[in-house]
């Protein structure tokens, strides 16, 4: 999927700069990183609202369009209301194509319908991790990593090293073990404990 968004060079600095800009329906931003100066912007609101409700928006390369110039860009931060649909600033970092990214990638789960532990154990499936950090040249970014959990059985789990990642992808590890990112459990017990359970029974 891409991305374009429109945006001007932004002039006036300041709170009551910003509150008119958000007045008039545009919202006020920043382009950083590269070589390049960072450079403040504003967006149309209402079309940038409509893309950050799309999960791939949050993990893709965008084109900015700025002044009439097109650059690769990510988003990095959003600042929102704390109860209404708006928008208040928006942070985007310029791409080096020569340059690894490090991005938060979401995770997509498939076949948990058909997984053992669910469709003949009754068990329920337990997203523990939902997005993972990732390493990557710009060309190499996905717009998400699949979860494939039709061999799962009731205790049974995914963790990080066992996720099939695309070519030039890696994993940016916080911590030196290897976290579960998915598991099935028995209704009202752990996947630790079923798992227990089941090498007791042997």
């Amino acid at each position: 999927m891409t991305f374009e968004l429109i945006a001007q060079a932004r002039t006036l600095q300041g709170t009551g700069a910003s509150r008119r800009l958000r007045r008039a329906g545009n919202v006020p931003g920043i382009v950083y990183g590269g070589e390049a100066a960072p450079q403040s912007i504003e967006v149309e609101h209402n079309d940038l609202l409509l893309k950050l409700k799309k999960e791939a928006f949050h993990s893709t390369i965008i084109t900015l369009v700025l002044d009439g110039k097109k650059q690769a860009v990510l988003l990095r931060d959003t600042q929102v209301h704390a109860y209404k649909p708006l928008v208040l600033h928006v942070d985007f970092q310029r791409v080096d194509a020569t340059h690894e990214l490090h991005v938060k990638v979401p995770l997509h789960f498939v076949n948990e319908e058909v997984a053992p532990g669910v469709k003949l154990n009754g068990g329920l499936v337990n997203h523990v991790t939902t997005e993972v950090d990732v390493q990557c040249l710009a060309k190499d970014l996905p717009e998400f990593i699949e979860v494939d959990l039709s061999a799962l059985k009731i205790g049974d789990s995914i963790h990080l090293s066992q996720l099939k990642l695309p070519k030039g992808v890696k994993l940016v590890h916080h911590t030196a073990d290897d976290s579960v990112v998915v598991g099935i459990v028995g209704k009202g017990g752990s996947s630790e404990e079923a798992a227990e359970g089941e090498a007791a029974a042997e």
